[in-house]
């Protein structure tokens, strides 16, 4: 193997990193928002510094390896890991988000429209998950049919909305909790944002079909 071959592993390497790192925050922000715990919530803020060195490394990695002529497809590769990282990083930010929140339901009980959070996160989390999977096993196809749940979560995300603005109307005294609930399923919303790019980003790498803007092929 050579030193190149050596560095493009390293670079997928840390995207595998990166990628459990942004998971698992995301999963400790739904446990975090479900028990409200403030205390995972502190530790889900304080974690985000790994994601943000990972990015720096990875781009760092990344740029050393573009100075390296490489071929076609590494190149796709090298700046497709790139933009990974970049939405890796961004579904920390949103892991924080819902974090933050934690202070606004602490002590507060539970509204009808909490059970859509579990769901709107494990449709999220998901997707992200089988994102990187298709990155890592050259798998286009996998990432096509990821792209169309996106859709799916969006559509919980506003029933929720609508949901929450009806016990605002109801009830004002639940205005601060609703407001959390909202705050917290659009950051949802867009971690599965980020793992869609992430799949976009997929089937431009192994098909070269730059497919962001072509709806009729998303589903």
């Amino acid at each position: 193997m050579t030193n190149f071959e050596e560095e493009i592993r390293a670079l997928k390497d840390e995207i595998l990193a990166m990628a459990s790192h942004a998971e698992t925050a995301v999963s400790r922000a739904l446990r975090a928002v479900v028990e409200r715990d403030i205390d995972l919530a502190r530790t889900v803020r304080e974690d985000d510094t790994v994601l943000d060195q990972l990015e720096i490394k990875i781009d760092d990695t990344a740029i050393h390896l573009l100075a390296m002529a490489p071929v076609a497809f590494d190149l796709r590769l090298i700046t497709v890991a790139m933009k990974i990282s970049q939405n890796l990083e961004r579904v920390g930010d949103e892991a924080c988000n819902m974090a933050k929140r934690i202070t606004d339901l602490a002590g507060e009980p539970e509204v009808a429209a909490d059970t859509a959070i579990p769901q709107m996160a494990k449709l999220a989390i998901n997707m992200l998950h089988e994102s990187i999977s298709a990155f890592v096993g050259r798998d286009p196809a996998l990432a096509r049919r990821i792209i169309p749940s996106d859709k799916e979560v969006d559509a919980i995300n506003r029933e929720l909305h609508r949901a929450l603005s009806s016990f605002i109307a109801e009830d004002p005294g639940k205005i601060t909790r609703c407001l959390a609930l909202m705050a917290i399923s659009k950051s949802l919303e867009r971690v599965a944002d980020h793992a869609t790019n992430i799949a976009e980003e997929v089937v431009y790498l192994y098909e070269g079909q730059d497919i962001r803007h072509v709806k009729n092929l998303k589903g």
